[in-house]
């Protein structure tokens, strides 16, 4: 048993007047670690879209992204239930009923058998929001037995243009870490002030905003992450950056996300003249903004549009033919 077995870490949605406990297990203590040092915060409350019974939110812990897992499960569907995993994505995930999506995961704790029917609970409650209501659930993690909280990490950069954008950054996710960003809820709305939307639609827009914004978050900002800490080079780095992040952020800026292109442009101004430490320090702000921007987007997201049309239990009319 590792030091950060037996530590209890109370998950709460207080909307829902739900807590769970969960026990820090030994497994991938120093994602365990990460965690604990990071509590209390508090996030919006996600539900996978595709995979199944999960719950998962965005959690504002930076190393997450670059964080290796020394223990995986090869499959998250065979996890017990109330399994709790820690993401490279930067998500808390819990698993609470059936999955779909085969997936390795890196499990850092377990929720109490005894607090399994109120994770289900929970679980079924935020889907309902997430899917449908729209009702904004919020999730609280902190020690067991103590007060709750929540803080933004603010980095910082020795290069001074860096260090002022980083701040402009850090204000725009702290603003908006529990409230709707107003970009993004204009959108939703239909007010998008490029007319972005042929013949005036909203849907083909929103679906490309949540297309666009995952992966820049997660692949294309995550990766650069774990590249700079595993040495690439520098030049490498800065070239990458420059593919990588310029089309999608301008994209994003003309279908309404005007905050984020301008705060692309301000990095890709200064980018040549980023040590790894400050390269660094301004992508994990990035990344801990833009999947901001991503898990707002997945709950505001109309996914109960065309709710009747529904998976077919036989087979494909392709296959019957």
């Amino acid at each position: 048993m590792t030091e950060s077995a037996g530590r209890l870490v109370d998950i709460a949605w207080p909307d829902l007047g739900i807590t769970v406990t969960a026990e820090l297990d030994g497994r991938n203590p120093e994602l365990a670690d990460i965690l604990w040092d990071s509590l209390p915060y508090r996030s919006l409350q996600g539900h996978a879209l595709v995979a199944g019974e999960h719950l998962y939110h965005h959690v504002p812990i930076p190393k997450l992204l670059h964080t290796h897992a020394s223990e995986k499960v090869a499959d998250r569907r065979d996890a017990p239930n109330g399994t709790v995993f820690c993401s490279a994505l930067q998500h808390l995930g819990i698993k609470y009923g059936t999955l779909t999506e085969p997936m390795p995961a890196a499990p850092v704790g377990q929720i109490r058998a005894e607090d399994l029917p109120a994770l289900l609970e929970a679980g079924q409650a935020v889907w309902d929001a997430v899917y449908s209501t729209k009702k904004e659930v919020l999730v609280e993690v902190r020690r067991a037995g103590t007060q709750g909280g929540h803080s933004i990490p603010r980095l910082t950069a020795a290069h001074s243009e860096a260090d002022l954008l980083i701040q402009d950054i850090y204000n725009e996710t702290e603003r908006n870490w529990l409230t709707a960003p107003p970009e993004l809820a204009d959108m939703h709305q239909g007010w998008i002030p490029s007319r972005a939307g042929t013949h005036d639609t909203v849907l083909p827009t929103l679906l490309f905003v949540n297309g666009e914004t995952r992966p820049l978050g997660y692949a294309s900002y995550g990766g650069l992450i774990r590249a700079a800490v595993a040495d690439m080079p520098m030049a490498s780095l800065h070239q990458m950056t420059r593919i990588l992040v310029g089309v999608p952020a301008e994209f994003l800026g003309y279908c309404g996300l005007e905050k984020l292109w301008d705060f692309t442009q301000r990095f890709l101004d200064c980018l040549d003249d980023l040590d790894r430490d400050d390269f660094l320090a301004v992508t994990s702000q990035v990344a801990l903004y833009i999947n901001l921007l991503g898990a707002w987007n997945l709950h505001l997201f109309p996914w109960d549009a065309k709710d009747g049309l529904r998976q077919e239990r036989t087979a494909a009319p392709s296959a019957q033919a």
